[in-house]
């Protein structure tokens, strides 16, 4: 029986998957993994390269390990997974006012974005978001207009990241950066791009196991007024760059449930977490994360666990687009990032989070591992937990300076 920090559990043999995108490094292969009664596999591989990072989606798969389609339910006409309603009603998001701009970050090219993302947007009668109406543009690193290569399993992930950004904010605009590869610089490259477009958060769903020589990239992840928000990983209690980054936010993970008394919700134990390696700790998590000497992960979660996940429209494969079923922390980084937009506010790194937690959600169960060397690094509870971080959004509150 396999039993690890991802809970694995049940299963009497491990699967080893083929990918679905091209030979490459990022999406050869992915682990079968199970949380709760649902299969679901990452759709970038773990294990990167040196020098790269991978994204933090996974894709919801029957025992086998081939993707769900979530067919259209006649009755109730919506796919599988949580939609935008569910999303703002967990979350007490309110309509808001203007189109400020998101930027997504990703790596590799995705040529049916626009399309796929219509398709979404129609479903839940969301407004139109393309290239022609100008809430759509989607450029290369540099902001150039030739686009790289595609690979399926990080066009899935920019599926998941559309979708997401328009569930919380439906009248953002997005601006869609697809860095050349999954090369860390070439991904910072995309971040530096992002901060001279007018934005007012960048979301980046990626991640590799934290070190201390990354310290010295940590200040492409920090905006003047912009919130950077960063996924913190799928692989359970440990920490993950470019989420320890101190200006940085820090996004967790926690498992959504439907009730008919409303929402609940406790710790992904697939989320991120842990004391950053010599990254300095920032201001706001003085007197909060003390056990740790430097920047602690996360700040603030959301929906991330698999098992409650949310409906995508995307590449199924390399010839066949459909609904899915996504988790992981790449969902929820980018709906706290629409929520930073949505305010529309002054921001610095993720302070405005620790001075306004009256407007979070208090997780408090739930746990992402349990060899930690201190209690809230991978268990939830009341107040600050490395899982969820201060909790999860009741409203726009905690999103502006």
């Amino acid at each position: 029986m396999i039993l690890g920090k991802w809970g694995l559990v049940g299963l009497g043999l491990a699967f080893a998957l083929a990918g679905t995108g091209p030979a490459n490094a990022q999406s050869e292969r992915a682990q079968l993994e199970l949380s709760g009664r649902t299969f679901h596999k990452a759709v970038c591989a773990r294990g990167n390269p040196t020098g790269t990072a991978r994204c933090f989606a996974h894709v919801v798969t029957d025992s086998r390990g081939n993707i769900k389609n979530g067919k259209v339910n006649p009755a109730a006409a919506t796919p599988s997974g949580y939609g935008p309603a569910d999303i703002q009603a967990a979350y007490n998001i309110p309509a808001g006012s203007g189109t400020p701009t998101i930027a997504i970050v990703d790596a590799y090219g995705y040529a049916a974005a626009e399309s796929d993302l219509a398709a979404y947007r129609s479903q839940f009668n969301l407004p139109p978001c393309t290239k022609a109406n100008g809430c759509l543009r989607i450029v290369n690193q540099s902001g150039g207009t030739k686009l790289p290569r595609e690979d399926t399993g990080w066009a899935q992930e920019q599926a998941l990241d559309l979708d997401m950004a328009s569930a919380a904010c439906p009248n953002c605009k997005i601006l869609l950066i697809q860095a050349s590869s999954a090369s860390i610089s070439n991904l910072m490259a995309g971040v530096d791009y992002a901060k001279t477009q007018g934005v007012k958060a960048i979301s980046n769903s990626y991640g590799t196991s934290d070190s201390s020589s990354l310290a010295q990239y940590d200040s492409h992840y920090a905006g003047n007024n912009i919130a950077v928000t960063v996924s913190t990983g799928d692989s359970g209690y440990g920490a993950q760059w470019p989420a320890t980054a101190t200006g940085a936010v820090a996004v967790g993970g926690t498992s959504l449930n439907k009730g008919g008394s409303g929402y609940t919700e406790s710790a992904w134990n697939g989320a991120g977490s842990g004391c950053g390696l010599s990254h300095a700790k920032p201001s706001w998590q003085n007197g909060v994360t003390d056990a740790c000497a430097g920047r602690m992960e996360a700040d603030v979660s959301a929906v991330a666990d698999p098992n409650t996940g949310v409906a995508v429209y995307g590449p199924m494969n390399r010839n066949s687009h459909g609904w899915m079923v996504f988790g992981g922390t790449s969902a929820s980084a980018p709906l706290i990032g629409a929520l930073f937009a949505l305010r529309n506010g002054a921001i610095n790194g993720a302070s405005s989070i620790y001075s306004h937690t009256s407007s979070l959600h208090d997780v408090t169960s739930g746990s992402n591992g349990s060899s930690c060397p201190v209690n809230y690094y991978c268990h939830a509870g009341v107040g600050y937990d490395g899982p969820t971080g201060l909790g999860t959004p009741n409203g726009l509150g905690a999103f502006s300076n």
